[in-house]
C-alpha cells in the first residue's frame, strides 16, 4: 500500500472516530501529505471539526478543505436573525472589546470586521459566532492594531519557544519587522506548529504571523 493510500485510510478513520462529524458524507484524497476533503456537512461547526480532525492525523502536511455546508431545513435562519444573535454573543464575551467588531451576514455567511489590540480577541470573536444556527461560512477581516510596539519581538518569541520542551532553536527560526512575524523551520507535528504560531501571536506588538514551519 502506498503512503498516500495509508494516509487516506488514516484520515477516513479519524473522521469516522470524531463524533461531531458524519464521515459518510465526506470524501478524502491524499497526495504527498496534502489531504483534500470533499462532500458536504450539516453545519459550519461540523466543517470546522472535520478539518481539525484531518490536520491532527500523523503524516498530514496540509489540508485543502472543499466541503459544502448543507443546512437541514429546520436550521436555516434569516440573515437578520443570524446578525442579531452574533451581536448578542459578541456583547456577552468579555474577551472582545465592546463595539470593536462589526458583523455583516449574507445568505448565512458571516463577515467580521473592525480592530482589536490582540489576536486572541480576534479569535474569540470568531469562536463566538462560528457555532450559531444558520451559519454556513465565516470570514474574519478583523485587524490587529496593537497599543504597543516592541522592537525585540523576535527575541521574545524565541525565548518563549525555548521554554517549551519540544522546540529546538536549531530547527525553528523567527524573524520580525514592523509587527509582522515570520516563522520557518521544521517540527515533528501539527500541534507543535500550531503552538509556535500561538506563541508568536502572544507577543506584544504582533499584527501578523506567517507560519512557514513544515511538519517533518
Amino acid at each position: 500500500m502506498s503512503d498516500d493510500s495509508r494516509l487516506q485510510k488514516s484520515v477516513l478513520a479519524e473522521l469516522d472516530w470524531e463524533p461531531s462529524v458524519t464521515a459518510a458524507h465526506i470524501g478524502v484524497a491524499a497526495e504527498d501529505g496534502v489531504v483534500t476533503l470533499t462532500g458536504h456537512v450539516a453545519s459550519y461547526p461540523e466543517k470546522f471539526a472535520a478539518e481539525s480532525a484531518a490536520r491532527g492525523v500523523k503524516g498530514v502536511r496540509a489540508v485543502a478543505e472543499e466541503l459544502e455546508v448543507r443546512l437541514p431545513y429546520g436550521l436555516k435562519r434569516n440573515d437578520d436573525e443570524i446578525a442579531k444573535a452574533a451581536v448578542e454573543h459578541l456583547a456577552w464575551d468579555q474577551a472582545v472589546p465592546p463595539d470593536a467588531i462589526k458583523v455583516a451576514v449574507e445568505k448565512g455567511w458571516i463577515t467580521l470586521s473592525g480592530e482589536v489590540p490582540w489576536n486572541f480577541q480576534k479569535e474569540a470573536a470568531e469562536r463566538d459566532v462560528r457555532g450559531l444556527s444558520g451559519v454556513i461560512g465565516l470570514t474574519n477581516h478583523t485587524k490587529i492594531k496593537p497599543k504597543v510596539d516592541v522592537a525585540d519581538v523576535s527575541d521574545q518569541i524565541m525565548h518563549a519557544l525555548d521554554r517549551s520542551w519540544f522546540f529546538d532553536e536549531r530547527t525553528v527560526s523567527v524573524t520580525a519587522a514592523d509587527g509582522k512575524v515570520h516563522l520557518s523551520g521544521t517540527v515533528r507535528s501539527w500541534h507543535e506548529r500550531n503552538v509556535a504560531a500561538t506563541t508568536a501571536w502572544s507577543a506584544p506588538g504582533v499584527i501578523a504571523v506567517v507560519n512557514d514551519i513544515t511538519v517533518a
